[in-house]
């Protein structure tokens, strides 16, 4: 038997934003019960090339499929005409250990869970006021990361914070044909509106805490590697509410654990982010909230089993 190898035409027809919010709510709330095996990511780095790579596995206690996910991250890519992200999912068979299909989808379902996961957790955590959005990064997930959270409520400005003037001002008129409202912002203003989402390969914050202001809300959803690092440690120490994807992979591989290891908080005082987006998030207008996310391999495999349903598998 052939073993089915799906493409991104494919799976761009069976994964709609509302699946993959669905798949990512379920995967996120079962693995804040326990209901999941994760284990620990597998990372490369490629200093000479600007490059790195993951390898995660995971699997819903009771699903009939686990994943084992590649997804690569090379950020000169483009400057070669190349997409900046790449990988495939295998599914296999949680009762026969035998692979039921490859998703080769050059690394679009790890892009749209990430927006996804940023966009609900953000939604969740931000005060239901809020409407100034800022993203720090000028690439495919700071774009989608703004697109996403715009189809779970209204944004009325968009501040965009890069490295590069060009790419933000490019970033901003594909915003604005979009219908949004958007400029360039330093980071010092980026940094004080009602969310900012941080969407890069940073190995230094870029944003400073004493920026953020009172009830903001914060999602980082960069650093998944443990040279990465885009929230300042202080940041997390003036957070009344921190959330965490997975609390060990956020320890090890996470702006919290730079900032457990910084001594602003300590390693319990963060909640899994399942448990918000399970109920209301109760937070007084002025707190300050944090997320940080590092992506985890339960949510690639409901997500995975859910475009293979809708591909007829």
């Amino acid at each position: 038997m052939t073993l089915p190898v799906f493409d991104v035409t494919d799976i761009e027809q069976a994964a709609t934003a509302d699946l993959v919010f669905d798949a990512v709510r379920e995967s996120l709330i079962a693995h804040a019960h326990g209901r999941t095996t994760v284990p620990p990511p597998l990372h490369l780095e490629f200093p000479e090339a600007d490059g790195d790579g993951h390898v995660k596995a995971g699997w819903v206690t009771g699903s009939p499929d686990f994943t084992v996910k590649i997804a690569t991250g090379f950020y000169r890519n483009p400057t070669a005409g190349l997409p900046t992200n790449h990988g495939l999912v295998c599914v296999v068979s949680a009762r026969t250990g035998q692979i039921r299909a490859v998703l080769d989808d050059k690394g679009l379902l790890t892009t749209w869970r990430t927006a996804a996961a940023g966009a609900l957790i953000t939604h969740a955590m931000a005060r239901p006021s809020a409407t100034t959005l800022a993203v720090f990064g000028t690439g495919e997930q700071a774009r989608l990361q703004v697109e996403w959270l715009g189809r779970l409520r209204p944004v009325s400005t968009v501040l965009v914070h890069g490295r590069s003037q060009d790419k933000a001002r490019a970033l901003c008129e594909n915003f604005n044909s979009r219908g949004h409202n958007a400029r360039p912002a330093s980071a010092e203003e980026a940094a004080a509106a009602d969310m900012v989402i941080t969407a890069t390969p940073a190995s230094v914050p870029v944003l400073e805490a004493a920026h953020v202001q009172e009830g903001a809300h914060v999602t980082g959803i960069g650093t998944d590697m443990p040279h990465k690092n885009e929230l300042p440690p202080a940041l997390f120490g003036r957070a009344a509410l921190v959330a965490t994807d997975d609390h060990h992979q956020c320890l090890q591989h996470g702006d919290f654990g730079h900032a457990v290891r910084a001594g602003t908080v300590i390693a319990t005082d963060d909640t899994p982010v399942g448990l918000l987006l399970e109920k209301h998030v109760e937070r007084p207008d002025d707190a300050i909230t944090v997320a940080d996310l590092t992506g985890v391999g339960a949510v690639d495999a409901v997500l995975a089993s859910s475009v293979l349903r809708e591909l007829g598998q």
